[in-house]
């Protein structure tokens, strides 16, 4: 049974924590989990701890941790302490170290890398999974003592107990793994290069972490680091384990189903609040047909009991219509901008972006698109294609015969009227004579624009102006009376 009882947590003592390792950049899965232990921890008046798991020397670097601070302050996601690093800590570390060692609930472990692959493919040619074989367990201290003064290279391993370890997940219920099947399992390189799982309970315990909510991914560490929690005699936080995020395929999220960063969905024109309001969505549901939440909504509708056991679908679809509707309640100011990064032209005014903008806002569904869609505004000369330029089965007469009458009515329309009411009226009136508003509207859309959707043709006129407009009529008739454009 998942368990019910948040409305019992006082306010204040909830401590919830995101310790992503800065060996790559935040993606989608780790900004749901930072996203969701931030609700829990501010649904219930608590602290939302931010800690850097850098242990891994090797692998961890600064671009990497600048790239996950930079993308939780740019969704919103701030923290009320951190950030801490795990390699600034190696003495705290150390000293619990120390402890199981003297304790006896630790030990040296000499075996090269070449006798734990022996023993591995022993394990593998018997069928059974491998697990440490305890040679090194019961070394007397004179050994140890011995093979440390000849500096031969040791790791420290944990002295696993033969028992069943359980936990309630708040999720998942109760979860159940035998010891015998771990072994005795690695917790450090050495008494100052502390591994992942006993760095994590020790900074838990000492951080004083309630709530423990991660990935699914991180069950098969729920034992190991329960077992050294108890050798400590350290109480245990209470376990949240997500679901995995799905690809369309329903297999788990990878870079073949266009998984990224959270800095490339920005770089693309997400607005952290649809990536946020999409993301709360990814394995939790409020109940109820609602699908629009602002950060401080979710704040208040969010609690771990609704979400879900199974696979959440990531589906691009829903996230660019979340993002489309941010787009539309944006002001035009604020849009504009925001779109300034994707504008393809330099020297332009702002006023003049801001018209752009305006008129495309309605049609976005991320700001990248803007550059394709408006390149044409700061174009001197287009390429049209001319089979493009005909409407249905004109020919191409025709078509020069409906950009002469364009010119010949546009032309009628005074400067100081050259706005999207007054082409509209004068344009309309044109189509109802011929009784085909496609017959005029469409060749003058892509002469303007040479796209074949765009904005409507009168948004476009006023925005390019009399003159521009003009030239293009003008290059367009030549372009469908050229005998090499087909």
């Amino acid at each position: 049974m998942r368990s019910k009882n948040f409305k019992f947590i006082k306010p204040g003592e909830v401590r919830t924590r995101f310790a992503p390792s800065p060996t790559g950049f935040l993606h989608i899965g780790g900004a749901r989990t930072a996203l969701f232990n931030y609700l829990f921890a501010k649904k219930h008046q608590g602290a939302f701890i931010l800690r850097i798991e850098d242990t891994d020397r090797e692998r961890s670097k600064p671009e990497f941790e600048k790239d996950i601070l930079d993308s939780l302050k740019w969704l919103g996601i701030d923290w009320s302490e951190g950030p801490y690093h795990a390699s600034s800590r190696r003495d705290v570390y150390a000293k619990y170290l120390e402890r199981l060692l003297a304790e006896k609930k630790a030990y040296r472990c000499f075996c090269s890398e070449e006798e734990l692959e022996a023993q591995r493919q022993y394990s593998l040619s018997q069928g059974q999974p491998w697990r440490y074989n305890g040679k090194c367990a019961k070394l007397a201290p004179r050994e140890i003592e011995k093979k440390l003064s000849e500096d031969l290279p040791s790791i420290i391993r944990f002295r696993t107990t033969a028992k069943k370890v359980e936990f309630d997940d708040v999720v998942r219920g109760r979860v159940g793994f035998e010891s015998s099947l771990i072994g005795d399992f690695s917790i450090a390189r050495d008494i100052r290069e502390p591994l992942y799982n006993l760095a994590v309970v020790v900074d838990d315990f000492e951080m004083r972490i309630s709530h423990v909510i991660r990935a699914e991914e991180h069950i098969a560490n729920t034992p190991k680091q329960i077992l050294i929690q108890e050798a400590l005699n350290f109480p245990r936080p209470k376990y949240a384990h997500l679901p995995l995020i799905l690809g369309s395929d329903r297999s788990k999220l990878s870079k073949r189903h266009g998984a990224e960063a959270v800095s490339d969905f920005r770089k693309q024109g997400y607005l952290p609040e649809a990536l946020v309001n999409f993301m709360a969505f990814l394995g939790w549901n409020p109940g109820g047909e609602r699908e629009i939440y602002s950060l401080p909504s979710l704040v208040k509708e969010f609690g771990l009991e609704r979400v879900q056991k199974g696979g959440a679908v990531f589906n691009v679809s829903r996230l660019d219509f979340i993002n489309g509707f941010y787009i539309r309640k944006k002001s035009v100011d604020k849009l504009t901008k925001l779109c300034l990064p994707y504008f393809g032209a330099k020297n332009v005014s702002f006023d003049y972006l801001k018209k752009i903008v305006a008129i495309y806002q309605e049609r976005l569904k991320k700001l990248s698109e803007l550059k394709e869609l408006t390149d044409f505004f700061f174009q001197d000369k287009l390429n049209y294609d001319k089979k493009l330029l005909r409407w249905k089965q004109m020919g191409d007469r025709e078509v020069e015969q409906v950009f002469d009458e364009l010119e010949k009515v546009l032309s009628k329309v005074k400067a100081k009227d050259w706005n999207k009411d007054s082409l509209t009226k004068v344009l309309f009136k044109e189509a109802e004579k011929i009784g085909d508003k496609g017959r005029i509207l469409w060749p003058l859309r892509v002469a303007l624009t040479g796209k074949e959707a765009s904005a409507p043709p009168f948004d476009v006129a006023e925005i390019l102006g009399k003159e521009k407009t003009f030239g293009r009529l003008k290059d367009a008739k030549k372009a469908i009376a050229a005998k090499n454009n087909v």
